[in-house]
């Protein structure tokens, strides 16, 4: 084997893409272009991806069998490597000569040996094969039954405590499961959702919209939280109305938490004066208890000194927790048992 050559690529990851493609390669005269070869054979002029003078539409396909010639320099040992009739072979590597408008191969009877402009096409080629090996093997890995990843969001609310018991639990019979963890709030991840980029998401409110499937989980109550001192803090209870007056620290606009505060106090009759908005709820409690304000929040996961959290009697205080994905989407393995798992945790998603 001559030096500089690459290992031999596994052969079934390749002999699907190359095996008797011969019907269906693209010729270019050394007058034409890929785009009046695909014309020709009634193919579309463009794709997607790539420009219809794209030479890595004309070559891919064909790239496998001239590494695999290279590697052998000889064509029936390539060809029975490929699992393909050695005159196929042959054939395609002529072609493949005559679209470079190159001569890749020296003849010599049977054994070929590379040109020096076959070798500097061989370097580049199994780069790109190579990159085609890891993108498969990275693929097929992410969607392995037992050892696939899962691309997960949720709330910043339920990262302390909520989240990592749920993959805790859910690891204990799934213990190679790959976790991809995205925290943030709840129309960011949406947008992730959108993209691809998160498979499934904890949210709040349970979103309603016609491209997402979302399923209601559980949920959860929220505090008054106000300092310590405050007129209010001897209570075990209250009702949201008595807190008219009061400034609020809340989170920004487009949180889900920041538009059930709003509607809340809506309900109660009252536009919230608002003294700070944030991004973190546990930031939002250290500011109560530095007297700034109060604030509607769920629970902690450790209590706060400096605070006293109260019952909200009314209106009802709560926030749903909703499971969301793409409608339409499939899932691969991994994905469709986390889903199932948390499903199965309807009601008791929150630790009470």
């Amino acid at each position: 084997m001559p030096a500089g050559f690459m290992r031999p690529m596994h052969r079934n990851a390749i002999i699907d893409a190359v095996a008797h493609n011969s019907s269906s390669a693209r010729s270019l005269s050394h007058t034409g272009n890929v785009k009046d070869i695909r014309a020709r054979a009634g193919e579309p002029a463009e794709t997607a991806d790539l420009g219809g003078d794209s030479w890595a539409l004309a070559l891919t396909p064909r790239l496998a069998q001239f590494a695999a010639v290279a590697r052998h320099e000889h064509v029936t040992r390539a060809a029975h490597e490929l699992g393909m009739p050695q005159s196929t072979l042959s054939r395609a590597i002529v072609r493949l000569e005559a679209d470079l408008g190159v001569a890749l191969f020296a003849r010599r009877g049977r054994t070929l040996t590379l040109t020096p402009a076959g070798r500097a096409f061989l370097a580049s080629t199994e780069r790109a094969l190579l990159d085609v090996e890891r993108a498969t093997e990275s693929v097929r890995a992410d969607t392995d039954p037992t050892a696939g990843k899962v691309a997960f969001g949720f709330l910043h609310t339920m990262g302390s405590e909520t989240v990592p018991g749920l993959i805790r639990t859910f690891r204990a019979d799934h213990p190679r499961v790959r976790f991809q963890l995205v925290q943030n709030y709840g129309e960011a991840m949406i947008e992730r959702l959108r993209a691809g980029d998160l498979d499934l998401c904890l949210t709040s409110p349970v979103p309603d919209y016609p491209d997402l499937v979302a399923r209601r989980l559980d949920e959860q109550k929220l505090r008054l939280v106000v300092p310590d001192d405050h007129p209010l803090a001897a209570r075990k209870r209250v009702r949201l109305a008595e807190a008219a007056g009061e400034l609020f620290v809340t989170l920004e606009p487009g949180y889900g938490l920041r538009r059930i505060t709003d509607a809340l106090c809506a309900e109660a009759g009252f536009t919230p004066k608002i003294a700070f908005e944030g991004e973190e709820a546990e930031t939002l409690r250290g500011l109560v208890a530095a007297g700034l304000g109060v604030a509607l929040l769920p629970p902690p996961a450790v209590p706060r000194p400096g605070v006293a959290e109260l019952t909200v009697t009314a209106p009802r205080a709560v926030r749903e927790i909703g499971l969301a994905w793409m409608d339409g989407h499939p899932d691969t393995p991994p994905v469709a048992a986390f889903k199932k798992f948390l499903l199965g945790r309807r009601g008791k998603l929150i630790p009470r």
